[in-house]
């Protein structure tokens, strides 16, 4: 058969030459040595035509021309393999390509994943099958190589490699409350399901032993997640990702120690449990025990994380998983503010001072679950089943310091509060997923899915809360014994029951029209009702949520993204007007544009965004004076918006870096409560971060690695700017808030791998001992870590 085939025609008088072509199909799939399906794998017929693997490995080249071609599979990271096909007119031929163990010798998780790939997980919190810079929304993601990097213990020092993310408060140090884009509280959760649910974002005690990733997704993000009645959710979500089986034997033990008695053994093992590779388990876990700088505050906690993972085909795979949380702690009372909330008076409390009583203590008891099943219906259409739930029960004894009216700025009463609050939460996910599927000159990948969430929470308080114990001067020694008559007399019966229900319907669909745009399209029904013990009985609610946006590639690599998506509060179950009626919705409006970027073959990713969220018939709370009332009415108006810029990734071969800045602008427009154009409490305008690691892989230093990071965050209101009165967080009418002073925290790390087995790093954090607090108002007024060191020392097997 010839190469063309030629047909003279007459048109208008003249003689036309056409050629027509004769073409075929080209497709095949990528795998690892085990069998695992590799995506976002390039393949390419070079200088003609180009396309990428999909989430089972798959790849597909239409219209290719016929005769002998040479085919690449190229992935950042591995070897590139080469094959030769001949294509033959309307026929279909397969190359399937397979990266033995010298190529993958060269595959290495990054500090943000591993690029090209979507993390695992995102899926939960997105639902769609695309890596981040694919997204219409700004995602970072932060892997377990840069948690062992920088030896992090906790999320919120994990999240400060996010721009524009940070610390709203701890609580005493017993939680975790993170911020993003002036929203304070934004949703925690734990493979994509609530463990804490408050409605102000508070968050929860975790352990990072387990952890594969966290994801942070910011803005608003009704599409997927659905109704909401919490404070911070259109500042995003973050996601704690934790550890599966990746079909292999491996495995470590380490035991790290450290500044106040820290001690810590911890161990990660996971293998194969058939000869023919097809079941596997992982088991990790951790013990620690640790005081701290301040005088008789100390914590000790057991952590577990097993998990199983099935591929009883090549289509189909199971995942059941759970990990449990044991840990007590001290409530660090913190310190004072020696002035009103209008003057910076924060008083520097001598370490060996503890303002609350020995005995105080705070409980986290966390079991998540998960079951995970995904079935490849065809080689385009994915069925995708998870099934999530938690159980989290707090427990707490601590003071709570109060102010006398006409006595010194330096006395205080004490007085003992507690609570035990039981948190149920469960999700069920439904999706089907297809990628790549053509319609015309258009390819879709879509999904359509279903969700059911439950909570229920119950809240119990004893019958003598707030007990009055004493009155102190915080200038001069103390008692921390509590007296034997100060005990608490519980009921057994919740002061407050609340259970939630709500379902969604939703579908998206990113539309690839051409080469260079992608448009992005999604709806979002949810209902949602709220059932409480209180005097509002049974709520509900339901809205619709779209989610537009397009991106246009004018290059490989460069990807220009704008965005509009919204949010839907329906307010919580007390919420109700003059009438004893709900309130009704408030909604929140996203704008988003920004660009995704690679360069020099993908080794350097920098995004920038700008973003502008306002918020529409907020709930005002109705005062009488500077009393408020049970009731609350619609307006106000809340407007952020800011810019955040973000690089990773690898400046030289041994060079990792991670740099990021946020400006944020957020202000209260028109609301009953706060002057106009002040700024939400504890909103920095600004935040950076910069982390550098540099590893020897040659010469007799081989195996040395080095890395210090630097992280500020800008002065923020210590409360808010209000025209009422609030006794309870010390707000009086027209009194400014002082701003909180920046800090600029500098951490080093440096660590040996030697016989490839042994790996030692010692870490040194807040180098230069600068000190900086955290807060919520006047009742928690909490320093951070002063200068402190430790080492790990890890066996690797």
């Amino acid at each position: 058969m010839s190469d063309q085939t030629n047909l003279k025609i007459s048109l208008t008088g003249r003689d036309v030459m056409l050629k027509l072509v004769q073409k075929g199909t080209v497709q095949g799939a990528v795998h690892d040595k085990n069998g695992e399906p590799i995506a976002y794998v390039s393949i390419a017929i070079r200088g003609k035509q180009h396309t990428q693997t999909d989430q089972q490995g798959r790849y597909l080249l239409k219209n290719v021309e016929e005769g002998t071609h040479t085919i690449t599979a190229s992935y950042i990271g591995l070897k590139t393999q080469q094959g030769v096909v001949k294509v033959v007119n309307n026929e279909v031929v397969t190359l399937d390509f397979t990266f033995d163990e010298e190529s993958l010798a060269l595959e290495e998780t990054e500090v943000f994943g591993v690029r090209n790939q979507q993390p695992e997980k995102l899926d939960d919190i997105t639902r769609l099958p695309l890596k981040p810079s694919d997204q219409i929304q700004s995602i970072s993601i932060i892997s377990d190589k840069l948690i062992h990097q920088q030896g992090t213990l906790t999320v919120r020092d994990a999240v400060q490699n996010v721009p524009g993310v940070y610390t709203f408060s701890t609580y005493a140090n017993t939680k975790e409350s993170i911020a993003s884009r002036g929203f304070r509280g934004i949703p925690t959760l734990k493979n994509g399901v609530r463990v804490y649910e408050d409605g102000l974002g508070q968050g929860f005690i975790t352990d990072m032993e387990g952890v594969e990733s966290i994801q942070v997704l910011k803005g608003s993000n009704a599409i997927t997640q659905g109704l909401s009645a919490d404070v911070g959710n259109s500042g995003g979500v973050v996601n704690i990702v934790t550890k599966t089986p990746k079909f292999e034997n491996s495995g470590y033990v380490s035991m790290r120690v450290g500044s106040w008695g820290l001690v810590r053994p911890a161990f990660d093992v996971q293998g194969l449990l058939s000869e023919d590779k097809k079941v596997g388990f992982r088991m990790n876990g951790a013990y620690e025990r640790r005081d701290s700088y301040r005088a008789l505050v100390s914590g000790e906690k057991i952590y577990v994380n097993p998990s199983l993972a099935w591929r009883p085909d090549e289509k189909t795979k199971l995942i059941l998983e759970m990990d449990y949380l044991n840990d007590s702690r001290t409530p660090d009372a913190g310190t004072v503010n020696l002035g009103d909330l209008g003057t910076d008076a924060i008083y520097n409390l001598p370490y060996n001072q503890y303002l609350g009583f020995e005995n105080d203590r705070y409980t986290t008891k966390n079991l998540t679950y998960a079951l995970r099943f995904n079935r490849e219906l065809t080689d385009q259409l994915n069925l995708r089943v998870a099934y999530f739930g938690s159980t989290l029960r707090t427990n707490s004894q601590s003071v709570n310091l109060g102010t006398l009216r006409d006595t010194a700025v330096n006395i205080r009463t004490r007085n003992i509060i507690g609570s035990t609050v039981e948190n149920n939460n469960t999700a069920l996910q439904i999706d089907l997923v297809g990628t790549e599927i053509e319609t015309g000159p258009f390819k879709h990948t879509f999904q359509v899915g279903v969700d059911y969430k439950t909570a229920l929470i119950k809240t119990y308080l004893p019958e003598n809360n707030m007990l009055r114990i004493d009155t102190v001067d915080v200038y001069q020694p103390l008692t921390n014994t509590l007296p034997v008559s100060a005990r608490f007399n519980w009921n057994g019966t919740p002061v407050s029951d609340v259970h939630i229900n709500s379902y969604g319907l939703m579908a998206q669909d990113v539309v690839t029209i051409g080469a260079y745009v992608k448009a992005i399209m999604g709806l979002r029904y949810s209902t949602s009702e709220t059932e409480s013990n209180g005097n509002y009985g049974t709520t509900r609610g339901n809205a619709w949520n779209p989610q537009l946006g397009v991106i246009v590639s004018p290059m490989e690599g460069f990807n220009v993204f704008g965005s509009y998506t919204s949010n839907t509060n329906i307010n919580a179950a007390g919420i109700i007007d003059r009438e004893g009626k709900p309130l009704g919705r408030s909604r929140y409006d996203q704008f988003e544009v920004g660009t995704k970027t690679e360069w020099f073959d993908n080794r350097l990713r920098f995004n920038l965004t700008l973003y502008k969220i306002n918020n529409r018939n907020l709930p005002m709370r109705i005062y009488e004076g500077n009393i408020p009332t049970p009731f609350y009415e619609k307006g106000g108006n809340d407007e952020r918006k800011g810019l955040e810029a973000e690089l990773t990734g690898r400046l030289l071969p041994q060079l990792d870096i991670i740099a990021g800045y946020a400006y944020i602008d957020a202000k209260y427009k028109d609301h009953t409560s706060y002057y106009y154009n002040s700024a939400p409490l504890n909103t920095p305008k600004h935040t950076y971060n910069l982390y550098l690691n540099y590893r020897v892989d040659r010469g007799t230093l081989e195996g040395l690695s080095v890395g210090a990071g630097i992280y500020y965050l800008g002065k923020r209101p210590i409360s808010d700017w209000s025209r009422v009165v609030d006794e309870q967080h010390g707000i009086q009418p027209g009194q400014k808030p002082f701003d909180m002073k920046s800090i600029t925290t500098v951490n080093a790390q440096a660590g040996y791998l030697f016989n490839q087995r042994w790996d030692l790093r010692v870490f040194v954090n807040n180098i230069f001992d600068e000190i900086g607090y955290n807060a919520y108002r006047s009742l928690y007024i909490n320093q951070t870590d002063p200068r402190n060191v430790s080492a790990i020392l890890t066996y690797h097997f």
